[in-house]
């Protein structure tokens, strides 16, 4: 298995929908030419932003075709999350991925019945690997939907020998102590992707080089002089560039997260359709207000 760091901004890509949603596969190209263009550095497919726990899995291998079809031209790596309450239907989605191209593979814990012993997650992680041994495995670490509380340094002190593939974990948690010391365990062995748009200063301050994020759709180039700022060592311009996320993300919080984040894709020229249930849709009065608060905080 070759190594792999994604540093930079990695997307979490959203999912094109139609209003009976269905997919919106032809509008994924566009979605990927934006976001090329803003910025990033990688995409992040069929995740919690993309609602991939929402699709059947036949959508979801279609969304990954297009996606790395549509990534190609561009050379942005994409990573396909293929998590599923059921590890075999897991398994098989990460052998699809690596059939078609994908750079890597990502898969969060099962849901439904919640992991609570660590050794119970490196099997479930290992068995999800094994559909694809040849492309990195990103452990999908995001308790507040999964309920699996593991502490990840355990994770990784147990995976390292029983996971070849893994590269390491997309880190959606505040525990940035936690963090800390999985990005210097074993001398900085795995790539840790933060996951909190809103704290990736914090992330930055202590060794985060790759981060994967939703509003990394809409604010690219806002969350990259975050970063040009703290490499650049100037700190009061990084800390002003972050108060502006994250008065961002505390505008978008207002409202149904997906669907105002999909509203002002389509405000940037982008469209993207609505949400699938049980996620929520904005109302016209809601988009207007939305737009409103945005433009408040000088947003656009």
């Amino acid at each position: 298995m070759d190594s792999l760091t994604l540093s930079g901004l990695t997307a979490a890509t959203f999912t094109p929908m139609n209003p009976d949603g269905s997919i919106w596969y032809e509008q994924i190209g566009p979605l990927v030419e934006h976001l090329q263009q803003s910025g990033v550095s990688g995409l992040y497919v069929c995740g919690s932003t993309g609602e991939g726990i929402s699709m059947t899995s036949a959508e979801r291998r279609l969304v990954a075709e297009s996606f790395v079809a549509a990534a190609r031209p561009h050379g942005l790596p994409v990573v396909v999350q293929v998590g599923h309450n059921s590890l075999w239907e897991a398994r098989e989605l990460a052998r699809h991925a690596g059939e078609i191209g994908a750079t890597a593979i990502s898969a969060n814990a099962p849901s439904y019945f919640k992991v609570t012993a660590v050794d119970d997650l490196v099997e479930c992680a290992r068995t999800i690997a094994t559909g694809s041994p040849d492309l990195p495995f990103y452990y999908y670490h995001i308790p507040h939907l999964t309920g699996a509380r593991i502490d990840m340094i355990d994770f990784l002190e147990r995976a390292a020998s029983r996971i070849p593939n893994l590269a390491g974990i997309k880190f959606t948690a505040p525990t940035i102590h936690e963090y800390q010391l999985c990005v210097e365990w074993n001398g900085g062995q795995y790539d840790i992707l933060w996951g909190s748009d809103e704290m990736l200063l914090s992330a930055l301050s202590i060794g985060a080089r790759g981060a994967v994020g939703s509003t990394y759709n809409i604010a690219a180039p806002l969350y990259r002089r975050v970063i040009d700022s703290f490499d650049e060592g100037d700190l009061n311009s990084a800390r002003n560039w972050m108060g502006k996320a994250v008065r961002m993300v505390r505008s978008i919080y207002n409202y149904p997260f997906h669907a105002a984040c999909k509203a002002v894709l389509e405000m940037q020229g982008v469209a993207c359709g609505p949400c699938r249930l049980p996620l929520g849709n904005l109302q016209a009065n809601q988009v207007e207000s939305l737009r409103r608060d945005l433009d408040a905080i000088g947003f656009f």
